[in-house]
């Protein structure tokens, strides 16, 4: 056996550290993987005392429980031997038609075949991403975007590159001048990552308009669209949207979750892609896990078949709508002057920007000092943006626990906004630069 010379010359690994000792070995991709903003705030979110405005939990509570217990208990009875045994990557084919019942209610025309049953819509975009990102490949994604999706680009080595946003959604412009800029410059763009309903966290809609806009526009690029929609059905007022698959099958991979309009806790998401794509997709679903929960999709398809999902979802949204309505009716009663949010129809989520001067990041310690809980808005930038900004949750307190927690959290902007007038500074003001920590929350 011939040696290669080249070896002889390699540096010898690093030896590590005390605290990691295989610093050394880790593959490039891993630098990319870094714990989000949101999971950090997670230990202390939940301590009994604080009012978490942060976590994005659906609230479960009105779900009928008996009735899902009667159903786990029917499938163990009646299938358990199927549904304690390997399954299909691709996922059960009856969940996969019930799947596409679920999507027509968004426009979408879909076939079985072309659906592939994730765990949760998280890792439908791992998949994707997978198949399609080489290191140094470009995906645009809005500004800002779904925290967890900016941690899976990176972790593939994605350059990502921001497009702005208004309160109307995606800014079509800006999208087009992206493109026409990369492709001069010889990038390589793999797609464009979007939740246009209700998206998470700025909480706005693409308008309809701006929906054909973006297909067009992504279309004479050649570009893939990469449609996230798992709040699509939780709609309190106006009217529903087509989702972008609807109108381009061909040029959309569209991700769904039941999540958000069942359960997280069952973890059944899904991707509906072009077939050649779909094919790939299983491929990388099998390399990584085999084979889905055949048990969890059982139950599932079983809840889709006996109960009236629909009307549950009219109880989500009554629910949801309450606690909507209480954050923005003590964001405007409370907010001092100079603050600013969004107006979700749907969803889970207000984006907030503070007046001038304070940052949502620094002062989230004091916050956390006053009992409330919040997400900066520097987790949602793969830049160092976001700063004046903030993203609220309604969907898991009370309506009673969000205004109080909007109360608490007026007071400390209150307090920063009379420091900032008298001194011209905050008592959290950063100390500058993106080598700002982040808060040691206790």
């Amino acid at each position: 056996m011939s040696i290669d010379p080249r070896e002889t010359h390699r540096q010898p690994a690093s030896q590590g550290s005390r605290i990691d000792p295989y610093v050394g070995s880790y593959a490039a991709r891993a630098q990319g993987m870094v714990a989000s903003e949101v999971r950090a705030l997670f230990a202390v979110a939940s301590r009994p005392e604080v009012v978490s405005l942060a976590g994005g939990m659906p609230n479960v509570s009105a779900l009928p429980l008996e009735d899902i217990g009667q159903i786990v208990q029917d499938v163990v009875a009646q299938q358990g031997a199927t549904a304690l045994q390997y399954g299909s990557a691709q996922g059960d084919p009856g969940l996969r038609e019930q799947i596409c019942e679920v999507m027509s209610l968004e426009g979408i025309d879909a076939s079985a075949d072309d659906v592939i049953v994730t765990v949760g819509s998280q890792q439908a975009l791992d998949l994707v991403t997978r198949v399609f990102v080489d290191p140094g490949d470009v995906v645009l994604c809005e500004a800002p975007t779904y925290v967890t999706a900016i941690n899976t680009f990176a972790a593939f080595q994605a350059d990502i590159v921001h497009v702005a946003m208004d309160e109307h959604g995606v800014v079509p412009e800006a999208l087009d001048e992206h493109l026409t800029r990369l492709a001069a410059a010889g990038r390589k763009v793999k797609f464009f990552y979007t939740i246009p309903n209700f998206q998470n966290p700025a909480g706005v809609t693409l308008t309809a308009e701006r929906r054909r806009r973006v297909l067009e526009i992504c279309r004479s690029h050649g570009l893939l669209v990469l449609e996230d929609n798992p709040y699509g059905l939780l709609r309190y007022e106006g009217e529903a949207c087509r989702a972008l698959r609807a109108d381009a099958p061909d040029n959309v991979i569209y991700l769904g979750s039941f999540s958000k309009t069942l359960s997280p806790g069952f973890r059944i998401g899904w991707a509906l892609a072009p077939a050649a794509v779909r094919a790939k997709l299983v491929l990388a679903a099998e390399s990584a896990m085999l084979s889905h929960s055949t048990f969890n999709q059982m139950v599932v398809g079983r809840y889709l078949s006996t109960h009236p999902w629909r009307e549950q979802i009219k109880d989500f949204n009554e629910m949801y709508r309450e606690r909507r309505d209480a954050m923005l009716g003590a964001l405007e009663a409370l907010m001092p002057a100079g603050t600013t949010w969004t107006r979700p129809q749907g969803g889970f989520f207000v984006w907030v920007t503070l007046p001038e001067g304070l940052d949502a990041k620094a002062m989230l310690p004091r916050a956390v000092s006053e009992r409330v809980a919040y997400v900066p808005g520097t987790g949602f930038y793969a830049s160092d943006e976001g700063r004046r900004n903030m993203r609220l949750s309604f969907c898991y307190p009370t309506p009673d626990q969000i205004r109080e927690g909007v109360r608490r959290l007026a007071g400390v902007l209150k307090s920063e906004t009379a420091l900032r007038d008298t001194f011209g500074t905050t008592s959290t003001a950063p100390s500058g630069g993106n080598d700002t920590p982040s808060p040691d929350l206790p």
